[in-house]
Order: structure tokens, then sequence, then C-alpha cells
């Protein structure tokens, strides 16, 4: 007998037999509900709401975890309906109530399960029952992730489950936690390294070499005061201080790059902690978690606590702990840090608040921005958003009201912004020079060497060439996985795909028809060679994801940098943002159309970022700043505003660009994809999603409903990928609507095997 929703009013009262309504781990998205579960008296009093409990689902009654939302009562003639609470691991509630009513909120918000947000909330460790000790060594561990999408991992996991529960084991810790070090994956799941092996081979999971981040085994009593505030920052302090008082407010501190917007959150997380306050502070990348931990640790000290995803799980679940005893009030992290379970929140202040990073891939498809407006409204608190390139749709709410703006127009030291140059890279090639390095930046870079100031180039594509084909036939090595071409990587002497990590050894000619082979689309290990020609007695640092795992970890290389004042650092996008060098006073940017034309309505938002943040990297310190930017469209508008750092003319006519396509912020964007290895069965399937929509909300004048279309790369880890995206308004009906369609979709027969899901304002 399957557990039910409790009966009606009528039958809930007099026997008082006590009920739980429980969040169920293996409910699917088109069955999920609060399940029913009676408690038996011998667990009276423990099985209260926000704790974990074990109990039977399904026809087969398998014991799975759950999470209670409420406890209540029913009649003595319906409790014979319902199964009983088998254990309850926890002593106390792991989750309070306005936890339980965010997860509620994410399942309508997000399309996902009440568990899968349960999930998100709480460290892998703390569920798993792992509390091993702290380490500070550096070190790489291997980690393993799914190389396919949970949903399908969960598939594989139950088609398992008789025949391999050990692989099967391995796949539920791996949809629940997204990757884990490959040693606590095999403690915390009782498999052995062979099961492990065995889903590698399947190409259900991916082994990789992750560089694991711990928080400070000792971090000192405060040992610096605060940075003073110039006049610009201390009338933005005061205004920020004046909300605090007001209860639930959203503001936006808009500054150029070096304005100083750090030392505006270290004035306002002092004053709230004064008040008894505690606050989140969320920064975009791993990367920049080191050096924000040094700065805010030397005023806060222990208050401080760092969350994010590489961090073991032993290392993280202490941090949840001490955060949840109120043991550090200031919690420094990645996306999910947004969960952190700070008692008396005064504010959550999300750095570089434009980036993608906040937004998960995976289920639950949160946005962290979303997330932390939910808990800053619930709690009274204040939403910061900080910037210097600001989302359109952000600047957008600053300009119409609905956030609070506060601007920094200059630098903190006084400044001015580097002075830029852009070459044209199509006269360096009519001048014969087909390499990655202009003339105008060969000629920087020397000057910078023989000043003793350090330069950081950037360029968005790790490896040595991203293409290699025959000169002869037109060959191409592409991955057989995914309908992408093999990059060439030559420190480790092979080709390799960056979606799904397939390795293939290069030969010597042609494998089709034994001519030479081409490479071209130069990446960081091509440009790092080249450099070295060019400037043969130069120490050059490179990093991207393949140094950063073989040093250890990104702070490694950074400190590096910093510390033996190594001239040049060429990287990928790691190094455009957040970083602090007083010595860099050069920036090249190789590659500024890199990101100009991808199919995305963002492109020009995220190259405009991209070049303004890499560029505001150099003249920090007290000597002057200079900037090179490479490109083939140097009469570009993008390009042209971002070398001027002008956001508001950029502001401006992006703005219009938006209003003619009916993208954020004039409408809300939606997207239903289907992923399966049958392209036909899913192409099918998409269609079959397009007409349900236009059937369920073609008639709504502010529904626009375009594709079913293939997304950039269609095919990733031998899954075919096609989309169907409703720009709309959106509210409680237009998200009921995509729920339907979803859940059809994943119940009809006839589209086994095909994987559906729907995402609020996609990414990609």
């Amino acid at each position: 007998m399957t557990a039910v929703c409790p009966p009606g009013p009528e039958a809930a009262l007099a026997a008082g037999i006590p009920a739980a309504k429980v969040a169920v781990a293996a409910a699917t998205y088109w069955v999920d509900k609060p399940f029913d579960y009676r408690i038996p008296p011998e667990l009276a009093g423990r099985v209260v709401p926000g704790v974990r409990v074990f109990v039977p689902f399904g026809r087969g009654n398998r014991r799975t975890e759950g999470i209670v939302l409420a406890v209540t009562e029913v009649g003595a003639d319906g409790v014979d309906r319902l199964k009983p609470v088998e254990s309850v691991p926890d002593p106390e509630p792991i989750l309070d109530a306005e936890q339980l009513r965010l997860a509620m909120w994410m399942r309508e918000r997000f399309f996902c399960t009440v568990y899968d947000a349960v999930k998100a909330m709480l460290p892998s460790g703390l569920w798993f029952g792992h509390s091993g000790a702290r380490r500070v060594r550096d070190k790489t561990v291997e980690t393993a992730c799914l190389a396919v999408p949970a949903e399908e991992a969960a598939a594989a996991a139950e088609a398992k489950r008789a025949r391999a529960p050990q692989q099967a084991a391995l796949l539920h810790l791996l949809c629940a936690l997204g990757e884990a070090a490959s040693a606590e994956l095999l403690q915390m799941s009782g498999a052995g390294r062979s099961s492990l092996k065995a889903l590698v081979t399947a190409g259900l999971v991916r082994l990789e070499r992750r560089a694991v981040f711990r928080r400070p085994a000792a971090v000192p009593e405060k040992q610096t005061a605060l940075p003073t505030l110039n006049a610009g920052q201390q009338v933005a302090f005061d205004g920020l201080c004046a909300l605090l008082d007001g209860g639930a407010e959203a503001a936006l501190l808009y500054g150029v790059t070096g304005s100083g917007k750090t030392t505006v959150y270290l004035h306002l997380i002092a004053e709230l902690l004064r008040r008894g306050k505690g606050t989140i502070l969320l920064v975009p990348e791993i990367a920049l978690t080191p050096q924000m931990i040094a700065v805010f640790s030397a005023c806060f000290g222990e208050e401080v606590a760092v969350l994010h995803s590489s961090l073991a799980a032993g290392e993280r679940t202490d941090e949840w702990k001490r955060i949840r005893a109120g043991l550090a009030r200031v919690v420094i992290g990645t996306r999910s840090a947004v969960f952190a379970p700070v008692s008396q929140l005064g504010a959550i202040v999300i750095d570089e608040e434009q980036e993608d990073t906040y937004k998960s891939e995976n289920t639950p498809r949160y946005h962290a921005r979303d997330v932390a407006k939910f808990r800053c409204v619930r709690n009274g608190a204040l939403l910061l958003l900080g910037s210097a390139t600001p989302g359109v749709p952000s600047y957008y709410a600053a300009q119409t009201g609905r956030y609070h703006l506060f601007t920094l127009p200059g630098r903190y030291n006084e400044q001015a912004m580097p002075a830029v140059r852009i070459v044209d890279m199509k006269r360096e090639l009519r001048a014969g020079n087909g390499g990655s390095i202009s003339a105008p930046l060969r000629e920087a870079l020397a000057e910078n060497i023989t000043r003793g100031e350090q330069s950081i180039l950037f360029l968005n594509r790790r490896g040595a060439y991203r293409l290699v084909t025959c000169v002869a036939c037109g060959y191409t090595y592409s991955c057989p996985n995914c309908s992408v071409s093999l990059s060439w990587h030559s420190s480790g002497r092979r080709l390799m795909c960056h979606y799904c990590g397939h390795v293939h050894a290069l030969d010597a000619t042609c494998p089709a028809c034994g001519g030479a082979l081409s490479f071209t689309g130069a990446g960081t290990e091509t440009v790092v060679q080249e450099l070295t020609e060019l400037f043969p007695d130069t120490p050059i640092l490179r990093m991207d994801a393949d140094a950063v795992s073989a040093a250890g970890g990104h702070d490694v290389l950074f400190e590096q940098f910093r510390r033996e004042k190594i001239p040049i650092m060429v990287g990928t996008q790691m190094v455009t943002k957040g970083l602090n060098f007083s010595n860099v006073t050069l920036v090249g940017v190789l590659s500024a159309d890199q990101s100009l034309y991808a199919a995305d309505y963002r492109a020009s938002e995220r190259t405009f970022s991209l070049l303004t943040q890499v560029i505001g990297r150099g003249g920090r310190g007290d000597r002057p700043g200079r900037a090179v930017i490479q490109t083939f469209t140097p009469e570009n508008d993008v390009i042209r505003r971002a070398a001027a750092q002008d956001y508001p003319a950029f502001y401006a006519a992006e703005l219009e660009m938006r209003r003619l396509q009916q993208t954020p912020p004039f409408a809300d964007l939606f997207a239903v994809t289907a992923s399966g290895e049958d392209e036909a069965r899913v192409l099918v399937c998409i269609r079959a999603a397009r007409e349900m929509l236009i059937r369920l909300a073609g008639n709504r004048p502010d529904v626009r409903i375009l594709g079913p279309a293939p997304l950039p790369v269609v095919r990733v880890m031998g899954r075919y990928r096609y989309r169907i995206t409703v720009s709309c308004r959106a509210d409680g009906e237009m998200r009921g609507i995509l729920s339907g369609v979803v859940i059809a979709c994943s119940t009809e027969k006839e589209f086994r095997g095909v994987s559906v899901f729907a995402d609020a304002d996609p990414s990609d």
C-alpha cells in the first residue's frame, strides 16, 4: 500500500492520531507532493517539522529518506491507510520553518521536487553522516561527478538497483551531491572501487582531479582596522545603513572597477554585526574566495565561515554547523552559500551580481538572486547587489525605482581608468603577423618587463589549439560523444573534449588520407609558447583549469604571481574579475570577438562585462594602467563602449534592443528542454511539447513560443538536446502550464528514454 494524502478535514479530529507530512526523496517530479505517514508511539515527540526520517515508499515499500514538512492529526478511520515512519536520524530539526517554506516555494518556482530543494540546502556530509577531520595541507583529490544530467542518472540508478546495487547507490549519491571526492563517495556508499570504474566505463560518471580548498586551520583574531571610506563610499554606506531600519529592501551598488565596493561591504557587515545581525556574501567563482577570505578574516576573525563546493564533505559540514550554532555570523561562499543557516539574517550581498555562475544548471535550477530575495523578504533583510557592470534587468530595476541605487563613480585611489588601445587584427594579418600577440601588445609587454611591472593576458580558451584538421581532405578530429571538435592539449599531448572529457591520441598524419595536419584556434598553452619565444628569459604563469588542477588550487597560483612578481600571467575567464594586484599595469585581451557573436540574446552584455572587468584589473596600485584589446571588429559598439568603460551608453543601447526582442527586463523567459539518445524520439517529444504549449497558452497576448531548436551544442555525452523557449509574463498560471507540459511528456510511454525539464531564465 502506498502512502497517500490525508483525508479531508472531516476525518482529521477526535482520535487525534499523529501523522507527518513528508517530502520523499524517491518521489519523481510528476508524483511529488507531501506524503502522509503515521507516527508510531515510540517516535512521538521526535518526528517534528524539519527532521529527516526514513520511510517505506512505493508498492515495494522501498526504504527511502525524507524530510518532515509538518505534523498533523488524522482520524481513526484513516490511520490504517497510512504507512509508519521507520526511524528518525536527527536529534533535533536541521531545517527551520523559513527553510521549509523556501523548499515549497522552490518547487513551484524552479520545477523541482520539494526534496530536491531540501538537498540543495544541506551539506552533503550532514546527510550521509560523514564527519571527517578537517585537513589543512594543500592537495588535489580525485573527484567523481555525473557525466549525464541528474534526471538520467536517477533513471539509470533505478535500472541498476536489482542487478548492481552498489552502482545504484553511487549514482543516487551523485544525484544528491552533484560531485564528491571518490574516496568519500566510496566510504559514504559502501561501494567498491570496481563499481565506480564500471560507471565510468558506462559513461555515467566522470573522474577528474580537483583542487580542494580548505578553510584556514586557525583564523586569528581581528588583525586590521576597517579601511577608511572616501567621500563616495561614505555616501553609499550611509544610504545603505538607512535601509537597514526599514525592513526588507533591495539595493544596487554600481561602481567602476577599483571603486572600492568591497570596502563598503566590510563597513556594512561591521554595522550589522554591531546590531547582532549576520550576513551572507556571495562571490561568483571559487577562485575569488581565498582573496575574500583573507580580507574579511583580517577584519572579522572567527566570525567568518566559508561555504563552497570544493570543500571536502566533512569540512563543509563543520562550517555549516558553526553557522547554525551562531559561532560564525559572516558567511562567504559561492552560489549554494545562499542557503546558509544564518540566524538573525541582516543582509545578503551578491558581488558581481551579473555573473551566470549564480544560476544552477542542475536540479533544482535556481538562481541565487531569487533565493536571496525570498530570504530577505522573510527576514526583513537587505539584499545588496554589487557590480561594475550590472545585469541589464538589475540596472533597469534600479532606474525604475524597484531597487535603491548607489553609485561609486571613481576609483578608490583616485587613479584614472586604464588607457585602452584597440588593435585591428586584420591589419596585423595583412602585415604578416599571424600569431596571437599583436605588435602593439608585444611592445607594451616589453616596456612592462623593463619597468618591472606585471601584465595579465586574457584568452578564454584553454589547451593549445581548438581545432585539428587535415589540409588535404578536411578531416577534423571530433568527439564521438558530442557534436564538437577535440582540442589539442600540448602539455598532456592529447586531444580532449571539453564537454565529456573524451581523450584521443594525436596521429602523426591524417588518419583518413595521410595528409598533413593543421592546428587552428590558439589556446592558452600556445600563447605561453609564443610569449616564451618572444621573451625567452621572462617567467610566464598560465592560469587555466589544467594549470590550476596541477598546482593544487587557484590561490596557489595567484599567490605565486603576487609573491614572485611574475612578469606575465596568461589566463582564461578566472583572471577577469575580483583580482587586486597593485603591480599589474597592463592588460591584454587577445580575442575580444570570441563571445560577442554567440547565439544568445545576452552575448553583448556578457562581452561588455568581460572586457570591462578584465580591463579593470590594471592600474589598481600607484601607477597608471593601460590595456590592449585585440579584435577583428574594432568598429563594434560593444567593444568601443567597453574600452571607454561607458556602462550607461551600453545600457541605453542594449535596453532598446531588449525592448524590441521582448527579452528581460521586458518579458520573462522559460525553456522546455528534451534530451535523449534517439534524436528522432527527442524531436517528436519536443514538438508534442510545443503543441501542448500552443493549446494551453497560445491565446495569451504576452506569450511567444519559439522553437523547437537545437541547443548550440546539440549532442553532449551521446544525448541530443532540443529546446522550446517561451517569452511571457511569469505568473502562477504560466508556471502551472509549463509544469503540466513537463509532467505529460515525462509520463508518456511514447517518449520513454527522453528526459524533459523546464527552466526559468536559462543561462545558455
